[in-house]
């Protein structure tokens, strides 16, 4: 019975314990803005023909050219990777037999598109390697992502950018209020990287002539949302 009192006492005080704090909670952003160091372009090979065999001869012919050509102007093996490789039956509706009955899809050839993905680290060589793609039989552009191989110092600065705004809501809304600023209970993150730049998906013309290519700056943004306790 003694054991039970105790226990029975100790109740409010450990309740009061865990009575949550009063809180503020707000969000802040930082963005830091980094040039480009690297381009990753997506090219791709496709070629039609009556039989499976004839399209995949024709676009893994074209496919080693420009892996050559590719190697020759210095672009590592590394930075070369199939993405993606598809064999695909082209279909024409023939009028149906009976009249009434639906057409009859028949195939009457095949497509191969072999896809490329390609690292360059020299931007100053992308417009001509794009140039240099399509002459050798790329008919099919996915994008181009402009990246940065080591984008930890902007997302350091755009970090300290959004815990200092955060900070500073904090400060605005909790002086407005008559309230004290208290200790910090809980500090969430999230990070957005550079968007890529998409090229249209459609077929590319072998007299585009020079590619004129602008890199811009990546912004890495940071967005923080912080929880204080409040002081009354």
């Amino acid at each position: 019975m003694l054991l039970l009192f105790s226990l029975g006492l100790a109740l409010p005080a450990a309740t009061a314990e865990t009575a949550p704090y009063p809180q503020i909670r707000v969000s802040g952003e930082g963005v830091a803005s980094l040039p480009p160091d690297m381009a990753v372009l997506s090219l791709a090979v496709t070629r039609e023909a009556p039989t499976a065999q004839q399209a995949l001869d024709a676009s893994s012919s074209a496919m080693r050219e420009v892996l050559a050509a590719m190697r020759k102007a210095g672009i590592e093996e590394r930075d070369l990777q199939t993405e993606q490789f598809a064999i695909q039956p082209r279909y024409r509706d023939e009028p149906a037999q009976v009249k009434g009955e639906p057409s009859v899809p028949r195939i009457v050839g095949y497509t191969v598109s072999n896809a490329l993905s390609v690292r360059v680290r020299d931007l100053g060589s992308l417009g001509g390697i794009i140039d240099m793609s399509v002459r050798l039989g790329v008919n099919q552009g996915g994008g181009i992502r402009f990246l940065n191989e080591d984008p930890a110092a902007a997302l350091s600065a755009a970090r300290s950018a959004a815990m200092q705004d955060a900070l500073a809501r904090a400060r605005t809304l909790t002086a407005a209020a008559d309230v004290g600023l208290g200790r910090i209970l809980e500090i969430s993150e999230q990070s957005y990287q550079p968007r890529p730049m998409m090229m249209a998906r459609t077929e590319m013309m072998a007299d585009a002539g020079s590619v004129p290519i602008a890199g811009g700056e990546n912004s890495y943004r940071v967005t923080v949302n912080v929880t204080f306790a409040l002081e009354q």
